[in-house]
């Protein structure tokens, strides 16, 4: 496998280190960002959201030890790390700063090969291909996709129940709306931000947001007719996305549910899952899928149909990130 390095230690970069140690998916070759290393380590060892971490970690000249690994870190507080001079051949950008073409092609002309992108970019040209897995990651083309787009948790929520119901019923046209946890984009308290909206903190209001899931999700199916909005809500992880859909063909609520049941024990396992219980989001947080259909939420009115898809927004996004990186690692 190739050598890989994490760019941007944050919410993503922190869980996706985790899983890719837990999992044994690989050992990054190195891990930069701009804050100081103790304190980067020590928000890796213990984490608000998913407690501590199951190893002994700590900290030496070079960087991380975890479990008696060493892993360098590099301070890029002056620039993207020459990671030709580190021999990293995958960078997975987790800054937030990648999402425009100039941003990811900086890794390149830094001695990268490819760069694995946490976000959902601008436009389809700030890549060369958006790839989720279970949705269409056996298109890369090692010698077209230098810039992939993982989209965002959102997107990777809807991408699933989308895939289904469209081969299977069709889809006019419809609009979702994302009941989302707040982010460290917001305000802890009341104060001016870009966004008039994430002015107020985020723990005490439902805050109206943008996705660009929708967006993201056109880059994959272009004749995608699907749009929508979000909501922040005062919980630290733990998402739901409803989607609300006309079809081309008819269908019942359960013939839709007996779909996804299909998909999520077959071409969608480990991405999809069916809850046929009632839960709450306290259910989903730390589930490693990026879509858990409820079940009890799908209802069929007339023409209308809407489907509800769980996904923590952290976890499940950050399982898959590890993967599609060990699937073009392995591929390059």
């Amino acid at each position: 496998m190739k050598k890989i390095a994490v760019y941007g230690f944050g919410r993503i970069g922190r869980q996706f280190l985790r899983i890719s140690l837990d999992r044994n998916l690989f050992v990054p070759a190195a891990v930069a960002d701009v804050k100081d290393v103790k304190t980067l380590s020590a928000l890796f060892s213990v984490d608000t959201n998913y407690g501590r971490w199951r190893g002994a970690v700590s900290t030496n000249e070079q960087g991380f030890v975890l479990d008696e690994r060493e892993i360098p870190y590099v301070n890029s507080v002056d620039g993207i790390p020459n990671w030709g001079e580190l021999g990293v051949e995958l960078v997975v950008d987790c800054s937030g700063r990648a999402t425009r073409r100039e941003g990811a092609q900086s890794h390149l002309d830094r001695g990268a090969k490819y760069v694995l992108v946490s976000a959902p970019s601008k436009t389809l040209d700030d890549c060369d291909a958006v790839l989720l897995k279970g949705i269409n990651l056996d298109n890369f083309d090692p010698q077209k996709h230098y810039i992939v787009s993982m989209g965002s948790c959102t997107t990777n929520a809807l991408a699933a129940p989308i895939k289904i119901i469209k081969e299977a019923f069709g889809i006019e046209y419809g609009l979702f709306s994302t009941v989302h946890s707040y982010t460290n984009s917001q305000s802890l308290t009341d104060q001016p931000m870009p966004d008039r909206r994430d002015s107020w903190a985020a723990a005490e209001n439902i805050i109206p947001s943008s996705s660009g899931a929708a967006k993201a999700l056109k880059f994959i199916w272009s004749d995608l007719k699907v749009t929508g909005k979000a909501y922040r809500v005062p919980t630290r992880t733990g998402s739901i996305a409803e989607l609300n859909l006309i079809t081309t063909k008819a269908c019942s609520a359960e013939e839709v549910n007996e779909a996804f049941r299909k998909a999520a024990k077959g071409e969608l396992i480990g991405v999809m899952d069916v809850l046929e219980d009632e839960w709450t989001s306290a259910r989903i947080v730390g589930d490693t899928h990026s879509s858990l259909m409820d079940m009890k939420l799908t209802v069929k009115q007339e023409g209308l149909l809407s489907v509800a898809s769980w996904y923590d927004n952290e976890w499940g996004f950050s399982n898959r990130l590890a993967e599609v990186a060990a699937y073009i690692a392995e591929r390059i």
